[in-house]
């Protein structure tokens, strides 16, 4: 057992096959190989698409009872009007998800950048109506960073209900000058804000959204590591979250974080072997 979460932002990545899958891994088959070394993985599918039932099902089948599996809302509910008006239909997602238990713990609410300080209001409105869940939010708006009373604000808000703020770092991502279409995508799609490391709860939750160098993101993700390690000997259970702009390195880059982490914190669980044989350390650079 970990005393963190660790993961990445999908388990169906074709491009894993041969290194982090093994080679001949049908696809279909992926997420029982993610489960056997990540305890976490991020919920993007459910912000675009809601669930049949029965891929609910085929979930609750595959995942252990201690994944995580960190839902966001449906965009219909985080991007599309009030969140007052969205209650009944936050509630009616709920319900599609409820097979998957404590699975879905916590669960994520991604706000766009719209979603200004004016809105506060109709969030507390919409965090007291689902208090009974553990939750994390995550702004986007150019005033909930600015260090004035808009963010003190927000925060008062989100600590007093023990609702987590999560962390995006897309430093790594925004330093990189490579013309690679998917570099050059993932900066048009990512937001590039300040960095605001929060333990508003005892699961912090951090969203690291790195460069197609490994070798590169390694500075950035330094004070990560003193970070994670600091929260686990308080007694906190951080989420992490790494990612690559097309996601291919995704896995490899929260191995090595794995790997870094171990050495700040000794005795720290090795995760399990990610292919049918042990795994070389001098590998993680190269899947």
């Amino acid at each position: 057992m970990l005393p963190y979460f660790l993961g990445c932002p999908s388990w169906h990545e074709a491009a894993w096959r041969g290194g982090f899958y093994p080679p001949d891994l049908n696809l279909s088959d992926s997420l029982e190989h993610y489960c056997r070394v990540f305890n976490t993985v991020e919920g993007n599918t459910t912000f675009y698409a809601r669930p049949k039932p029965e891929t609910v099902a085929s979930w609750v089948q595959r995942m252990p009872t201690d994944f995580r599996f960190c839902a966001k809302v449906h965009k219909d509910i985080s991007h599309d009007g009030d969140l007052r008006d969205q209650l009944d239909n936050t509630q009616a997602f709920l319900d599609e998800l409820a097979p998957l238990a404590e699975r879905i713990t916590p669960l994520w609410l991604q706000l766009p950048a719209i979603f200004g300080p004016s809105r506060l209001g109709e969030l507390a409105v919409w965090l007291d109506q689902f208090a009974d869940r553990r939750l994390a939010v995550e702004v986007r708006h150019p005033a909930f960073f600015d260090k004035g009373n808009e963010e003190r604000m927000l925060n008062r808000l989100l600590h007093e209900r023990g609702v987590e703020r999560i962390c995006l770092d897309s430093r790594a991502l925004f330093s990189c000058q490579s013309r690679d279409p998917a570099v050059l995508h993932a900066q048009s799609k990512k937001p590039r804000l300040p960095v605001r490391p929060a333990a508003f709860s005892e699961s912090p939750q951090v969203r690291f959204i790195g460069g197609p160098d490994l070798d590169v993101n390694q500075p950035f993700l330094e004070p990560w590591l003193d970070k994670v390690a600091a929260w686990i000997e308080q007694g906190l259970t951080p989420h992490v979250f790494l990612h690559t702009p097309d996601n291919q390195l995704a896995a490899a880059q929260a191995l090595r974080f794995h790997q870094a982490l171990s050495e700040r914190l000794p005795g720290l669980p090795a995760l399990a072997p990610y292919t049918d044989s042990e795994p070389r350390a001098e590998q993680l650079g190269l899947l």
